[in-house]
């Protein structure tokens, strides 16, 4: 059996935070073959065929989390101070200018519908979903919104984990509820229902557990997590309670399984020692609340430290075969696999 078979359609990775140091013109050689949990050349060995493609915005002043705290038995990470929205935009930039420079290489094609990515997926071309984490680019105004839309953004996550001008994202944080404090301000609300009207899909993840509740009460569109996990299993701030996800199910949504290690154990701790059963046990989880149409994958590839069985995208054929091994059969691991997020971005985006 072809074990690079479905295709794997993925629902994060930071691929472009990855690639911003190196500039716009050394970005296509360094994406064919170079370092990273994602390369063109590796992604074909492992049946990988795309997903989303995040904008991520870096703290100000080189200012980053302390991922080491998150080995230990319990921890509280202080997350760094917000971005200026000027500063903000300038790291944007310069990421989405090396999504296209991939795409103008033929290495990746920038999709704005579920046609187009059902379209490229077992070509040689990667699919990308245009996605934002973060939603510090964009001014209060959200002209920006407008352009980057028209450039192609199709999804978007109102914060990372730190706070911006449009709400308050979970720290990272072990033991803990996800009901960390404020929600969406104003200016977030705002900012979902511009989503909504151009036909952006609102990612919940990284949001708190009150941000999640606004979503949720002004959407029309199903609820969607592109990179979260169970919460009952791991109790992390970051992971998504069953009420969250029962929320999910009512509106026909999706969750992807995020790889990142720290939210797979149910020790909390950022290692690579998970195994498989792990990762299968998550998808169980949410199997029972969402259902088989309501589960795919959000690796966070090159942007979370993984198990050691998934760590690049060439060793996806060992979640294949455990799926197999653990008794789901071929309809469902297609679904899994890429089936599921073509179905739920279809009835997000309506083409």
């Amino acid at each position: 059996m072809d074990l690079t078979v479905p295709t794997i359609f993925d629902g994060h990775n930071d691929v472009l935070s990855r690639l911003a140091g190196g500039g716009r013109a050394a970005a296509a050689n360094t994406f064919r073959s170079g370092a990273g949990h994602i390369n063109l050349e590796r992604s074909h060995l492992g049946g990988f065929g795309g997903g989303f493609f995040a904008v991520w915005i870096p703290s100000s002043g080189g200012g980053t989390v302390d991922f080491d705290a998150m080995t230990k038995p319990r921890y509280s990470v202080p997350l760094p101070p917000p971005v200026a929205q000027p500063e903000a935009l300038e790291a944007a930039m310069r990421q989405v200018s090396i999504l296209m420079a991939l795409e103008e290489a033929d290495e990746l094609k920038i999709c704005r519908t579920a046609g187009e990515i059902e379209a490229t997926l077992g070509t040689e071309r990667l699919a990308a979903i245009f996605h934002i984490e973060g939603a510090e680019a964009i001014d209060r105004d959200l002209a920006v919104l407008d352009v980057l839309h028209a450039a192609g953004l199709r999804s978007l996550g109102p914060v990372w984990s730190r706070p911006n001008r449009f709400g308050h994202g979970v720290p990272f944080r072990f033991p803990s509820s996800p009901d960390t404090g404020p929600g969406l301000t104003e200016d977030g609300l705002r900012l979902v229902d511009r989503c909504l009207e151009l036909g952006i899909m609102v990612d919940v993840s990284h949001l708190n557990e009150a941000g999640f509740w606004d979503v949720a009460k002004r959407t029309t569109k199903p609820i969607v997590a592109t990179h979260s996990n169970a919460h009952a299993i791991t109790p992390t701030a970051r992971n998504l309670t069953d009420r969250q996800l029962a929320a999910v199910a009512e509106t026909g949504g999706v969750v992807g399984i995020n790889f990142a290690s720290a939210f797979l154990r149910e020790d909390g701790r950022m290692e690579g020692d998970v195994p498989l059963a792990t990762v299968l046990k998550h998808i169980d989880h949410l199997i029972a609340i969402l259902g088989e149409s309501g589960v795919a994958l959000g690796s966070d590839y090159d942007g979370a430290l993984v198990p050691h069985a998934l760590d690049g995208v060439e060793r996806l054929p060992n979640l294949r075969h455990a799926m197999r091994e653990h008794g789901y059969g071929e309809a469902l691991i297609a679904r899994i696999c890429h089936g599921n997020w073509v179905d739920v971005l279809r009835r997000t985006w309506g083409a």
